[in-house]
C-alpha cells in the first residue's frame, strides 16, 4: 500500500493494515490508482461513492462545477449557513445541498447516489475492483478517506487556532526561521504534555507565513475542549522559552481561538494530492481578522455556539449547546485532567481561564465583549482571554493581555452604555477604519 494511503488511513483513524485483508488492501491500491488517473492533476474532484457487486461507483465533476452549481441556485428560500451565529449570510438551496453532500461520510446507498446524480445532472463513473469491497468499517473508512483526498470537504463546526508572530517582517531571515521553529516546538511540547495526561490531540496545521492555523482532526465534540487546552500549553511553553532566550530567536505571539465552518482540501504535489489538508472558510477568515487587531501577547476568543457532550457524559449523542462563556466555564471544569502535569519542572495544580470583565454601575461584573472592526468595515465580537496557571510550589503564571493594556472607557456614561471609544488599532499605526472597541 502506498505511503499516501497509509498516512490518510492513519489520519482518519480507519484502522491498521492488520485490520484489512490482503485482498482489500489490493482493492484500495487499485482504487487509488484509478482515481489518480481520473483526478488529472486536480482537473476533476470526487463527490461521493457507492458500492457495487464488482467495484464502486464514483461521482466525478470538474473542479469548477461546485462553484457554478452553487451560484446558479439563487432562487428558492435561502437556508441559514450551518454553524452561523447570525452574522453569516444566508446561503441558497443549491449551496446548502452541496455542503450537505460533501460533509461527513461520502459513502451513499445506491438510491441516494442516483438521487444525487439526477439532481446534479452528472453520470456515474464505474471503477472495477478485483474482488467485492468488504463492508467492514476499517475498509469503508479507508475508501472514504481516499475519496476525500481527491475532492473537497465541508465541516460545519470545528475549533481552529491561529498563532501569529508579532512584527515578523522586521526580523532577519535567520531570526524568522528560528521563531517559526520555536513556535513549532512549542506545539510539539504541548502535544507531549497532553499525552502524559491521556489526551491525544491529532492536530494538523498549515502555515500562514508568519504563523500557523491549527485544528484537531478529531471531529468529536470534546475535541474542541482538547484544542483549547492545547492552546493554553502552547502559550505557556512559548512564554517560558522567551524568558530563557536571548536575541530574537523565540517569537512574541498573538493568538485566536474560534469555532466555525470551513472547507478542507488537499492540494497537488507533482502528480499526486498531498496527504496533508488545508482549510479555508468562515472560521479562518474570522480568526485572521481577529488576530490582525490583537496586540502582542493577546489571546482573542471569538463569539460562537458549540455542542458539547452533557456533563459527565462521553457521548456525542447527548449534548448541550454552549456559547463562548459557557464553553470557557466547561474548559475550567475539565482542566482537572491537566493537574499533575509538569511545567518548567513544577507540578501544575490549577488551570483557570477567564475573559476580561467590567463593573456595571450597580457593582455587577460582566464579561467585556469587544467589537472588532476591520479595514473593510466588517465587524465581529470577541473576548479577551486571560489564563492563570498555579503550581504545587505556589508559583503563578499569568498569560494573555492584562486589563490595564485593554481599551479604557472614555467616561462614566460609556461605562453604563457599554460603548468604548478607545482604539487599539490606531495606537498600533493601523488605518483608523480598523478598530477595537467595547460592544
Amino acid at each position: 500500500m502506498s505511503t499516501q494511503m497509509s498516512d490518510a488511513k492513519s489520519a482518519a483513524g480507519a484502522g491498521t493494515d492488520e485490520a484489512i485483508s490482503i485482498v482489500q488492501r489490493g482493492n484500495l491500491k487499485s482504487l487509488e490508482t484509478s482515481l489518480r488517473k481520473q483526478w488529472r492533476l486536480g482537473q476533476n474532484i470526487v463527490l461521493c461513492w457507492s458500492s457495487t457487486d464488482n467495484g464502486i461507483l464514483v461521482m466525478l465533476v470538474p473542479h469548477y462545477f461546485l462553484g457554478n452549481y452553487s451560484a446558479a441556485g439563487d432562487t428558492g428560500t435561502p437556508d441559514e449557513a450551518p454553524g452561523s451565529s447570525g452574522s453569516s449570510p444566508a446561503i441558497n438551496p443549491n449551496e446548502s445541498f452541496i455542503r450537505r453532500l460533501i460533509s461527513g461520510q461520502r459513502r451513499k446507498s445506491r438510491d441516494e447516489f442516483f438521487e444525487v446524480s439526477n439532481r446534479l445532472g452528472v453520470s456515474a463513473t464505474f471503477i472495477k475492483l478485483s474482488a467485492p469491497l468488504d463492508d467492514e468499517p476499517a475498509v469503508v473508512d479507508a475508501v472514504d478517506e481516499i475519496i476525500r483526498r481527491y475532492g473537497i470537504s465541508y465541516v460545519s463546526s470545528r475549533a481552529v487556532l491561529l498563532f501569529d508572530i508579532a512584527e515578523f517582517s522586521l526580523y532577519t531571515p535567520f531570526e524568522q526561521a528560528s521563531q517559526l521553529n520555536s513556535l513549532s516546538y512549542s506545539m510539539n511540547s504541548a502535544y507531549n504534555k497532553l499525552l502524559t495526561r491521556g489526551i491525544e490531540i491529532n492536530f494538523a496545521r498549515t502555515t500562514t507565513g508568519d504563523g500557523y492555523y491549527v485544528w484537531n482532526r478529531d471531529l468529536r465534540a470534546s475535541g474542541s475542549l482538547d484544542l483549547l487546552h492545547f492552546l493554553l500549553l502552547v502559550i505557556a511553553d512559548n512564554a517560558q522559552a522567551r524568558e530563557a532566550s536571548k536575541g530574537n530567536t523565540v517569537p512574541l505571539i498573538r493568538s485566536g481561538f474560534h469555532i466555525g465552518s470551513h472547507y478542507e482540501l488537499y492540494q497537488a504535489e507533482g502528480v499526486n494530492p498531498t496527504v496533508f489538508s488545508y482549510i479555508v472558510g468562515d472560521v479562518t477568515i474570522e480568526l485572521a481578522r481577529m488576530v490582525d487587531l490583537a496586540q502582542p501577547g493577546q489571546v482573542f476568543m471569538g463569539e460562537f455556539s458549540v455542542e458539547l457532550p452533557s456533563p459527565g457524559k462521553n457521548d456525542d449523542a447527548d449534548t448541550v449547546t454552549l456559547n463562548t462563556l459557557g464553553f470557557l466555564q466547561r474548559c475550567n471544569e475539565e482542566s482537572a485532567r491537566l493537574h499533575g502535569m509538569q511545567l518548567s519542572g513544577q507540578e501544575v495544580t490549577a488551570f483557570n481561564c477567564r475573559v476580561s470583565e467590567a463593573a456595571l454601575p450597580d457593582g455587577t461584573r460582566v464579561a467585556r465583549r469587544f467589537r472588532l472592526t476591520d479595514k473593510h468595515g466588517l465587524a465581529r465580537d470577541a473576548f479577551n482571554l486571560q489564563v492563570q496557571i498555579e503550581t504545587a510550589s505556589e508559583q503563578k503564571w499569568v498569560f494573555g493581555l492584562s486589563d490595564d493594556r485593554l481599551p479604557s472607557r472614555a467616561s462614566t456614561d460609556t461605562a453604563a452604555t457599554g460603548v468604548d471609544k478607545a482604539s487599539l488599532a490606531s495606537s498600533q499605526g493601523r488605518p483608523s477604519k480598523s478598530s477595537v472597541s467595547e460592544d
